[in-house]
Order: structure tokens, then sequence, then C-alpha cells
């Protein structure tokens, strides 16, 4: 039976029900349906609805890991690895949403039977991104609350665009409108890794004072 049908197919069809509907609203039975066979072809090919949750989730993982890892490697200083690391991970979250959909579903407590895959998955990626940016961030910063600000930005934008000036919404689809929050995502990054300073006279609060990363 499983010469029917290639396990790839399996997880391609799996990853979009589960990005569409979260885990707990696929059922295999749905997914074989969308493939046009019986849940026990599914089931040998590929293992049954938890198996295929998991390695759906390793496999949007591994496919971010590299992505990040690329990212990281194309600089010589942490200062503009952020930067990289920003761009990278708002294209790719652009070019597969598959990815950012099944995170979503996650947030909102789908799966939750699945305690650990944020350990497994999530965490390696903000470690792996904080290791490579940690010696350009100020004291006054966390390292992971500067990289969440970074995720929650991306993925917010991406699922709900952004108010036009005076009517309507951009569509976070247009080229254009990802190009203008790239831009803001940059300027957002330098002001949090600006160089912290105290005060002249040490009777005041710690004052920042703004500079490009590039420098």
């Amino acid at each position: 039976m499983s010469d029917e049908i290639a396990r790839s197919h399996v997880l391609e069809v799996a990853t979009r029900l589960f990005g569409q509907l979260g885990y707990d609203g696929t059922s295999l039975q749905l997914i074989s349906d969308a493939l046009g066979v019986g849940s026990a072809v599914v089931a040998e090919v590929a293992g049954d609805k938890r198996a295929l949750y998991q390695e759906v989730m390793r496999q949007a993982f591994e496919a971010e890991r590299e992505m990040l890892e690329a990212a990281a490697s194309r600089s010589d200083s942490a200062r503009s690895a952020v930067h990289e690391i920003v761009d990278a991970y708002l294209d790719f979250h652009v070019a597969n949403p598959q990815n950012r959909a099944l995170w979503a579903h996650r947030w909102v407590a789908d799966a939750a039977d699945f305690s650990t895959m944020e350990d497994q998955y999530a965490r390696p990626l903000i470690q792996l991104a904080a290791r490579r940016i940690r010696d350009a961030v100020p004291p006054d910063v966390n390292t992971y609350y500067l990289l969440g600000t970074m995720v929650w930005c991306v993925h917010g934008f991406l699922g709900s665009g952004i108010l036009n000036h005076y009517q309507g919404m951009k569509d976070a689809a247009q080229p254009e409108v990802v190009e203008s929050f790239r831009a803001h995502l940059h300027v957002l990054m330098d002001r949090l890794l600006a160089p912290w300073y105290p005060a002249p006279d040490d009777t005041g609060p710690p004052t920042r004072l703004s500079a490009p990363l590039s420098e």
C-alpha cells in the first residue's frame, strides 16, 4: 500500500492542514481524505497523526535553523549580524507562511499535549541568534526580549498587515509594504542597540547615543 503515495506528499498535505486548522482541528481521516487514500495508507507511509505532527514541526524547525545559521555567518560583527538576522527572519516567514501558521496555532494553546516543542524547536533558534548578537546588546537590554521583539513584530505584521494612513489596510503580502516594514525593523533594532552611557554628571538617568548598526 505504501507505493500508492509518497511520504513527502503526505507531509506536505499534513503541513498545510495543520497550518490551516491546527493540530487539534486536523484528524488523520481529514489528511487521508485530502490525499484521496485511506487512513491506513497514510499511517503506513508516515505514521499516525501524532507522528505526522512531530515530523512536520521538526522539518519546520530544520528549515528555520538553516536560515538562521546562514544569516548569522554572513557578517563579521555582532552589530551587523542583527540586521542580517532580522532580514533573513522576515524574508523566511514571508516565503514560508506555513511555518508562521504552525506556530500561531501553538501560541493559542493548540496541541497542548506536546509540551516540550518550544524547548525542542524555539529555544535552540533563539539561542543561536542570541550567541551571535549578544556582544552588541547593551547591558540594560535583555537579549531574549530583543529577539522576542523581532519575532512578535514579524508575526504580528504578517498576520494582520498595517493600517493605511487614511483608510483601509496595507496587505503584508505586497513587496513594497514588506520593504517599508523592514526599514521600520531596522530602525527599531538600531534604537534598542544604541550604546548606553551614564548621565554626564552621574545625577540623572542613563542616556543612549543613537548610532547606526553599520558603524
